[in-house]
């Protein structure tokens, strides 16, 4: 384990050289990782003091390739993490206090351990993560304590690629590391990302399902089945783009995340009140066929919505395998054909294209109609992750991707056209030897 000044040597000269390779991948700007790195670190100097012992932490971001709204009903989907993440500088400390600075916020979060209930004033604070990440590690019969630490992140916030479970996961990896002896074991990835999901439902507050925290924490082009929730199916495979001359643009539509929560929330709700009419508690319970049946009384009991979010959710769970077999057989054009009719059908079927609450912002339509102007019946485009505002995702061939960049920034502004790659790894320690 080696000091703050110690560390930013080693990676100044290079012995972290392999390690940015393997996690932004073989075009990664490794002088460009380096100062990102260094500069981390003397953040943390600045903030804790020089010559601490430290370690680093990665958590991707990730992006929804299918399967959108599907996880908290025990759906299946697929998701890839990508080279987007957030880097953790670490030192433990005996004081039973974490501590958690963040390159863009003033505020440091302070979180005593000893007290892992959740609070009512952190409620969808980052603090409330923070607590509710080590209640889950203590829960799970793990040990926990305090650390310094500083973060920086270039995982769009609030813009679908999952910053809160990229933080989530990354806390919790931190404690498996510092606490528990980096034991992958009894803290799986999938642990892990269950550990985070508590956190975010419980302490944070927001209903979310596992996906966002699954495709962080285990990283590389994964399908998830939540049919068993407490012990969802991880299958992984990998998708070639380049092979196919496709790049996978997200774009950030720089839309307001400000009271979607329940936009979020009634998604849910609604599927799982179709659910309940039909006796059971989720809808991947209910028989497909049954709920078809019974539409006509469905539509008196929860509403025309809440039928057609059911209607989405049976059809994006068969996508979401169908997109995985697509993949493994490297059936490109099965696969872009898949994307965009699940972008039709969160659009038209899940309608979480934009909120009723504020119906005059509609940047991911907007987004989604050029991308369909642009690419003309080439490559693919959907929204995705939560949907309301935030970000799409579009695949796009070589040829098309000057214009098709140049297009969504002069709507979005320079920059908002994000062109990303696939990560293998989730949440992890960065080490010279990964």
């Amino acid at each position: 384990m080696a000091n703050t000044i110690e560390l930013k040597q080693q990676i100044q000269q290079g012995a972290y050289d392999a390690a940015f390779v393997k996690l932004y991948g073989a075009d990664v700007d490794v002088n460009a990782q380096r100062e990102r790195y260094i500069s981390v670190i003397d953040q943390f100097e600045n903030e804790f003091g020089s010559g601490r012992s430290v370690r680093l932490y990665s958590a991707p971001g990730r992006t929804e390739i299918g399967g959108n709204h599907t996880d908290h009903n025990n759906g299946v989907v697929l998701a890839g993490s990508v080279n987007l993440d957030i880097v953790a500088v670490v030192s433990p400390n005996e004081e039973n206090i974490i501590r958690v600075k963040s390159l863009g916020f003033e505020k440091i979060d302070d979180v005593d351990v000893t007290n892992l209930v959740p609070q009512e004033q952190e409620k969808e604070h980052s603090a409330a993560l923070i607590r509710g990440v080590a209640a889950g590690i203590v829960n799970a019969g793990g040990k926990v304590g305090g650390f310094d630490a500083y973060t920086t992140s270039n995982v769009l916030r609030g813009s679908g690629l999952s910053s809160s479970a990229a933080f989530e996961v990354c806390i919790g990896a931190i404690l498996r590391g510092e606490y528990n002896d980096n034991d992958t074991e009894k803290f799986s990835q999938v642990k892990i990302a269950q550990i985070g999901q508590y956190a975010e439902n419980v302490f944070f507050d927001k209903p979310c399902g596992l996906m966002d925290q699954t495709a962080c924490a285990v990283g590389g082009v994964i399908t998830i089945d939540f049919k068993d929730p407490a012990h969802p199916i991880v299958g992984q495979t990998s998708i070639d783009l380049a092979k196919h001359k496709l790049a996978m643009c997200i774009t950030d539509t720089k839309g307001s995340h400000a009271d979607l929560t329940d936009d979020y929330a009634a998604i849910r709700r609604e599927m799982e009140s179709v659910a309940e009419q039909m006796g059971k508690k989720v809808l991947r319970e209910v028989d497909e066929d049954a709920f078809y049946a019974a539409i006509p009384q469905l539509r008196k009991a929860v509403g025309d919505r809440a039928v057609v979010r059911a209607i989405h959710f049976y059809n994006d769970c068969r996508r979401a395998a169908a997109l995985c077999d697509a993949v493994r057989a490297d059936d490109m054009d099965a696969f872009l054909k898949l994307i965009v009719e699940g972008g039709h059908s969160s659009f038209e079927f899940n309608q979480n294209a934009y909120s009723i609450k504020n119906y005059k912002e509609q940047g991911v339509p907007i987004a989604l109609a050029l991308s369909q102007k642009v690419l003309n019946g080439r490559g693919a485009w959907r929204l995705q992750g939560g949907g309301f505002a935030g970000t799409i995702q579009a695949f796009v061939p070589y040829d098309l991707l000057d214009t098709y960049k140049a297009t969504i920034d002069a709507c979005f502004g320079e920059g908002s056209c994000h062109v990303l790659n696939i990560r293998n790894y989730g949440a992890v320690p960065v080490t010279v030897d990964m």
